[in-house]
């Protein structure tokens, strides 16, 4: 089968939406299918795959390290043509979303739409002086996804959200998967790991809290660093590790300092996805304040990491992290806190959560999501050829009127 992914987002860039692609990609690929990636031009892109095709594309206005495409172009259409394409995978509502319509339309080729980003909660970052309002994603959402053949959900939260909105096309539940061997421990040395936190100042005997993600408003974590303070108070050589970058790094950066924390937070920067699964061997604990997720990978690699997971009561989440069994949850700051300290202070109790934190992602397989996603679309490539062999046998039972 030749397939089509069409994406706002892919390498270089880390996030849980890049993850997912990345897997559904390799995945398709092993089961023999051709795959090719249309996705934006990226300043510090370096891939000369000759399956992914850059669209030109500007900084997005409202928010300064995202990008949008230069979405249409006849030569653009013509090329995609030629590769005779199957299906359609789009993986953004915005300019390659439009992009991917535009030309499932005028192809005829069905088109399956993955929801992967609850708009509800990122409004903030385009209202600066227009006034957004969660409706407004709403209807939008509502608008993208009844225009597509299916829809892909990462969770019933998801799927519950969309049908909420008026969703009406097919939906389909399927967990995003995980390649467990870059996050494996013993995928690493106890040399490996040293030598990491000695790049970043980390003490090796240091308890430490991680964050791995995109530093932005929705994030949550200036909600950890309000907690912080009591759990240094309590062991005084905590530290809390976050990996990644966003337009909220500065704001934090400012909050460690009103916060006195400089000696007990680290900010890591943005990571190399290839080395990525190296920066989870840093914690004894992860953490998360979101509750704008839609599935939470970081969560499950982190757990495939061994990675205890301290998280927010979200919906989200439920059947993934498990209060006293392969994690902890909270709402409070004190609860917060007080997670993160028993973890931390208690070896024994952190040890055992952490071998059920593993067996728990077991079913989170990527080749298992591989295979849920192509039943799924060869699902809706037969329910639209039987919606044309109807069409055609109904137009040949319309007899012409005969002419006086």
């Amino acid at each position: 089968m030749n397939i089509g992914i069409f994406t706002d987002t892919y390498l270089p860039q880390i996030n849980g939406v890049v993850s997912s692609i990345v897997t559904l990609e390799e995945q398709l690929k092993k089961q023999g299918h051709n795959v090719y990636i249309f996705t934006i031009s990226h300043p510090q892109a370096d891939d000369n795959k000759s399956y992914v095709y850059r669209i030109p594309s500007l900084p997005f206005v409202f928010l300064k390290d995202h990008r949008v495409g230069i979405i249409y172009s006849q030569k653009l259409v013509n090329r995609v043509k030629k590769l005779k394409l199957d299906i359609i995978l789009s993986q953004t509502e915005f300019s390659l979303g439009f992009l991917a319509k535009l030309i499932s339309k005028k192809l005829d080729v069905p088109m399956v739409h993955t929801y992967h980003t609850m708009y509800e909660e990122y409004m903030h970052y385009i209202s600066k002086g227009v006034e957004f309002s969660p409706e407004l994603a709403r209807k939008y959402s509502k608008m993208f996804c009844n225009s597509v053949d299916g829809i892909v959900a990462p969770t019933q939260k998801t799927k519950d959200l969309l049908l909420s909105y008026g969703v009406k096309k097919p939906i389909e539940v399927i967990p995003t998967g995980i390649n467990f061997a870059p996050f494996s421990p013993s995928r690493y040395t106890q040399e490996d790991i040293r030598t990491l936190k000695e790049q970043y100042h980390l003490p090796q005997d240091a308890p430490t809290v991680l964050f791995v993600g995109r530093i932005a408003k929705e994030k949550s974590i200036d909600f950890v660093l309000d907690a912080f303070p009591e759990v240094v108070r309590h062991i005084p050589k905590a530290k809390f590790f976050i990996v990644g970058d966003g337009p909220e790094t500065s704001n934090l950066k400012e909050q460690v300092r009103e916060l006195q924390l400089e000696d007990s937070v680290i900010f890591a920067g943005l990571q190399p996805w290839a080395t990525i699964g190296k920066f989870y061997q840093l914690g004894d604990v992860f953490v998360s304040a979101s509750v704008s997720e839609t599935q939470g990978l970081t969560f499950a690699e982190a757990m495939a990491a061994g990675l205890p997971v301290v998280a927010k009561h979200d919906e989200s989440i439920e059947a993934l992290v498990q209060d006293d069994y392969n994690g902890r949850k909270f709402i409070t700051k004190e609860e917060l806190s007080k997670a993160l300290i028993d973890l931390l202070e208690d070896e024994r109790y952190r040890k055992t959560l952490s071998v059920h934190a593993m067996s728990s992602v077991a079913p989170l397989s990527d080749e298992i999501f591989g295979q849920n996603a192509m039943a799924y679309y060869e699902r809706i490539l037969a329910a639209k050829q039987e919606a044309k062999n109807q069409a055609k046998a109904k137009k040949h039972l319309i007899k012409p009127k005969k002419q006086k």
